[in-house]
C-alpha cells in the first residue's frame, strides 16, 4: 500500500487505488479530501478573477475612461473567449505536469491580471488595448476549471466522483457570485491604505478605489498557491502525454457530452455574464446590481446537489428531467418579460430566472456524474478480460479526466456566445427560443443514448 510518508502533502503518490475499498478507507479518502479542500478555494479565486470585468466595466466611464458601449462589451466578453480556449489546453495539463504542480502554477498565474488591472485603472491614460490584454489574461481563471476538475477526478472512486466533482465545481463556481458581491463594496474605501494607491473621483465627486477589484484577491492567491504546492499531491499513475489523452477526440460520447454540458454550464456562465444587462434592459426601474449576484449564487450552490442526487439515482435520469425543467423555466421567463401588450412582472421574471439558474447548477453536477460511468462501461466492454484489473482503472480515470476537462472547455464558450446572442439581431426573445430548441435537442440525446430502457450507455 506504500509508505504513509508518500501520502503527505507535497508528495508524489506512486500507489493510488481508490476503487479498492480497503485502500480507500484506510488512507485514500483522507488524502482525497485534503486535495479537494485546497482545490475548492483555489478554483473559487479563479472564477472571481475570470469574471471580474463584469463588475469593473460598470464604473470605468464614471472615473474618466471614454470607452464606448462596444468596447465595454468586449472587455466583458474577452475573458470568456480566452478562458474557454485555455481550458482546451489546461484539460490535458494535469497528466503531463501533475495535479499539485499545475494547481499551484495556475493559481499563481492569477496574480498577473489581478495586479496589472489594479495598476491600469489608476491611470486614466491607460489605452483600451491594455485593458483588452488584461481582460484576455483574466482567462487564466477560466482555464483553471478544466485542470482542477481533471485533477480531482483522479482522486475519487467512481461511486463518489459525482459528489466530489460537484463540490469542487459548485463551490468553485461561487467565485462569480462572491466577486459580484465583494467588488462593489471594496471599491468604495481604501482597503489597503496608502499602499493601495489614490482614489479615482467620479464626475459627481464620489471616490472610488477601483484598483481594489484586482488587489483584493492578491493575498488569497498567494496563500492558496503556497497551500497547493505544499498540501496537495501528484499521482504517478495519472501521468499521460497529450498523445495518450488525444484518443478522446475519436470517442463519440466525448462530443455528445460536450453538447450536453454546453447546455448546462454554458448556460450558467453565459446567463451569469448577461443577467445584469438583461434586468437593466427589460426592467429599467430595477437596480440590477442589487440582484445580479443571486443567479450565479444559486446555480453554484445547487451544483453539488446535482452530483449527489446523480450518485444516488443515476446521472442520465437527473439530466433528462433537468433539461425539461430548463425548457419550462425559459418559457416562464419569456412569459413575464414586458412586451407591447404586457407590462411584464419583475417578480415572476426573477423567480423564473432563479429556477433556470438552479437547473443549470443541477445539470452541471449530473452531466459530470455521467462521464466516468460512460467511459468505464465503454472500456469494460472493449476489454472484458481486464475487468477488475488496476491497469483498466488507470486507463478509465485518465480518459474520463481528459473528457471532463475538454467538455468544460467547450462549454465555457457560453460565457461569450450567450451574451453575444442577446446583443445580436436575435434579441432577447429570439435568443430564448434558440436556447429552447437547443435544450430539446439535449433532451433527445440524453434519452436516446443514456436514459431510456435499452440505451447504449445507461448511466
Amino acid at each position: 500500500m506504500g509508505s504513509n510518508d508518500n501520502f503527505k502533502g507535497g508528495k508524489l503518490i506512486t500507489d493510488w487505488r481508490p476503487e479498492m475499498e480497503e485502500f480507500w478507507e484506510s488512507s485514500g479518502k483522507k488524502v482525497a479530501r485534503r486535495n479537494l479542500w485546497i482545490s475548492i478555494p483555489a478554483l473559487l479565486l479563479a472564477f472571481a478573477v475570470w469574471m471580474v470585468w463584469s463588475a469593473v466595466i460598470v464604473r470605468l466611464p464614471e472615473i474618466g475612461f471614454g470607452f464606448d458601449r462596444g468596447q465595454l462589451f468586449w472587455l466583458a466578453a474577452l475573458p470568456g473567449l480566452s478562458g474557454a480556449t485555455l481550458r482546451i489546453f489546461y484539460s490535458f495539463m494535469v497528466p503531463i505536469f501533475g495535479g499539485r504542480r499545475w494547481t499551484a502554477i495556475s493559481t499563481a498565474s492569477l496574480l498577473i491580471p489581478a495586479l496589472w488591472m489594479g495598476f491600469a485603472v489608476q491611470n486614466p491614460d491607460t489605452p483600451f488595448i491594455i485593458f483588452a490584454i488584461i481582460a484576455l489574461l483574466c482567462g487564466f481563471g477560466g482555464g483553471n476549471f478544466a485542470s482542477s476538475m481533471s485533477n480531482i477526478s483522479f482522486f475519487y472512486p467512481k461511486s463518489e466522483q459525482g459528489t466530489a466533482l460537484g463540490l469542487n465545481a459548485g463551490l468553485g463556481n461561487l467565485g462569480v457570485s462572491v466577486m459580484q458581491f465583494v467588488v462593489p463594496v471594496v471599491i468604495l474605501f481604501a482597503a489597503f491604505g496608502s499602499l493601495g494607491g489614490d482614489p479615482q473621483i467620479s464626475g459627481s465627486g464620489q471616490q472610488f478605489y477601483l484598483q481594489n477589484a484586482g488587489f483584493i484577491w492578491i493575498p488569497f492567491i498567494l496563500l492558496f498557491s503556497v497551500l497547493a504546492w505544499f498540501g496537495m499531491n501528484d499521482i504517478a499513475t495519472s501521468k499521460a502525454s497529450f498523445k495518450d489523452q488525444s484518443v478522446i477526440f475519436k470517442r463519440k460520447h466525448n462530443w455528445i457530452m460536450c453538447i450536453l454540458y454546453m447546455a448546462t454550464f454554458g448556460s450558467f456562465i453565459g446567463f451569469s455574464a448577461a443577467f445584469p444587462m438583461l434586468i437593466k434592459n427589460s426592467f429599467p426601474a430595477i437596480d440590477a446590481l442589487k440582484f445580479a449576484f443571486l443567479g450565479p449564487l444559486v446555480g453554484a450552490l445547487f451544483r453539488p446537489l446535482g452530483g449527489w442526487i446523480s450518485d444516488k439515482v443515476g446521472g442520465a435520469r437527473v439530466t433528462f428531467w433537468n433539461y425539461i425543467v430548463m425548457v419550462l423555466a425559459v418559457l416562464a421567463v419569456m412569459y413575464f418579460l414586458p412586451s407591447e401588450s404586457n407590462e411584464g412582472s419583475f417578480v415572476g421574471y426573477f423567480i423564473s430566472f432563479m429556477v433556470l439558474f438552479i437547473t443549470t447548477g443541477i445539470g452541471n453536477g449530473s452531466t459530470f456524474t455521467m462521464i466516468p460511468v460512460i467511459f468505464r462501461t465503454f472500456h469494460e466492454r472493449r476489454a472484458p478480460e481486464k475487468v477488475g484489473a488496476e491497469s483498466l482503472f488507470v486507463e478509465i480515470r485518465k480518459e474520463s479526466a481528459a473528457v471532463v476537462g475538454f467538455t468544460s472547455a467547450i462549454a465555457a464558450y457560453g460565457a461569450f456566445f450567450i451574451p453575444k446572442m442577446f446583443g445580436s439581431g436575435l434579441g432577447v426573445f429570439g435568443t430564448f427560443i434558440a436556447l429552447i430548441i437547443f435544450y430539446i435537442i439535449c433532451i433527445v440525446l440524453t434519452w436516446w443514448y443514456y436514459s431510456r430502457g435499452n440505451a447504449e450507455y445507461p448511466c
